[in-house]
């Protein structure tokens, strides 16, 4: 009689064991998928899709934050070390323009599309070339400026590289990831991947490299009498086209910039911003 008592004690403490770890596996299949939802909804968030608002990401944190390289005179520092130029005062206008504050962080030029997509900045927004890569991996605002890229080299050989075929022995310089390799890409040249295009001019400058290619607009601001390389000038011209500013997929930060274009056409406020640069007659009207 005690054996038949304790066996069906036993039986009882296992049916107990057994119903703890089935409610503990459910418990974990809860916690689990709780956590997938959470990190699902950040990344939502941080991709700017429907369900996640970047406008009220920008204003809850009070700041746009601004992707830039050193690109004189879209992006550049002043003697007090603030971010000024063309691209900076008008990204601290559309910021103003939807109550926060431009902060600029400067970003490696190839990792453009992961700093976006990773939520590190909000926009990049630095005399960005309109490429198929671009449009495809951005929400992209309407053009504001024309522009060109355009070969760089000695003013004392300048004479021989007037044209893009005369170039095909030159070494050059270009900006990792811009739209100055694709052009090297283009046109089968020997060329050297560098941080930016101030570096590249630099390259040139030492005797490095044997030429760069930059945008026209810094080309026009940088290399020539009256610059920091008046030993350099601006020749051929390798294609033309247009700058935008580039948000997340999706971003309804997008719109917000395309109002600001159409108010500050309208109001002046581009022009006087372009003027105060020198490249008004590259903006689009």
């Amino acid at each position: 009689m005690k054996k038949m008592i304790a066996f069906v004690l036993a039986l009882l403490m296992v049916g107990a064991v057994m119903a703890a770890c089935g409610n503990n596996k459910a418990g974990n299949s809860s916690s689990s998928g709780s956590s997938s939802a959470d990190s699902n909804s950040g990344k939502t968030e941080a991709t700017g899709s429907a369900t996640g608002s970047d406008l009220d990401k920008v204003k809850a944190a009070g700041k746009l934050v601004v992707g830039i390289t050193d690109f004189e005179p879209m992006d550049y520092h002043d003697e007090k070390g603030k971010w000024i130029g063309f691209d900076a005062d008008m990204a601290s206008a559309f910021a103003a323009s939807i109550g926060v504050e431009a902060e600029f962080v400067e970003i490696d030029w190839d990792n453009k599309i992961l700093e976006l997509n990773g939520g590190t900045i909000d926009c990049v927004w630095n005399g960005m070339t309109l490429t198929d890569e671009v449009t495809s991996a951005m929400s992209c605002s309407e053009p504001y400026c024309n522009n060109a890229q355009v070969v760089v080299v000695k003013k004392d050989v300048a004479d021989q590289y007037a044209k893009a075929e005369d170039c095909k022995s030159l070494k050059f310089a270009v900006e990792s990831g811009s739209a100055g390799q694709e052009q090297a890409q283009a046109h089968g040249f020997t060329f050297t991947e560098v941080k930016d295009q101030a570096t590249a001019l630099m390259e040139v400058a030492s005797g490095t490299c044997d030429a760069a290619i930059i945008d026209s607009l810094m080309a026009g601001a940088m290399v020539g009498e009256g610059t920091g390389y008046a030993q350099l000038t601006y020749t051929a011209s390798l294609n033309s086209e247009e700058y935008g500013v580039g948000f997340r997929k999706n971003s309804d930060l997008t719109a917000k910039c395309n109002e600001f274009f159409t108010s500050a056409k309208a109001d002046g406020t581009i022009d006087n911003i372009a003027k105060t640069y020198g490249v008004q007659a590259a903006v689009i009207k």
